[in-house]
């Protein structure tokens, strides 16, 4: 099975940047993997989607321009670097993993990491 732990969560203020990381472990090749995110009182959304093996992404409307997604095959690890971060951007961020490559941003991934807290203030 894949298995998947994120670092890299913090607190910024508002306007900065953070970049997070999602190891994995078992099977990593020709699978999509996702980062998605759950703010208090709302449902869990996608924010940015990456097939690994022909490398398309997918973007969430509100970070696009703002968040790039990334996979080093090499390092097996996915990456999301954030910029000019808003406050509405705090949340929980989950890194995901499937073998389905048409999943993109929906939330029905097979794998899951831990989550890792932003808070931008």
């Amino acid at each position: 099975d894949v298995q998947l732990v994120e670092s890299g969560g913090g607190s910024v203020q508002a306007g900065g940047s953070l970049t997070l990381s999602c190891r994995q472990s078992g099977y990593t090749n020709n699978i999509v993997m996702g980062w998605f995110r759950q703010a208090p009182g709302k449902e869990r959304e996608g924010v940015a989607a990456i097939d690994t093996g022909d490398g398309s992404t997918y973007y969430l409307n509100s970070v696009e321009g703002r968040f790039t997604i990334s996979h080093d095959n090499a390092k097996n690890t996915l990456y999301l670097q954030m910029n000019s971060l808003k406050p509405e951007d705090t949340a929980i961020y989950y890194c995901a993993a499937d073998s389905r490559l048409l999943l993109r941003l929906r939330t029905d991934y097979q794998y899951w990491g831990q989550g890792t807290q932003v808070t931008v203030s």
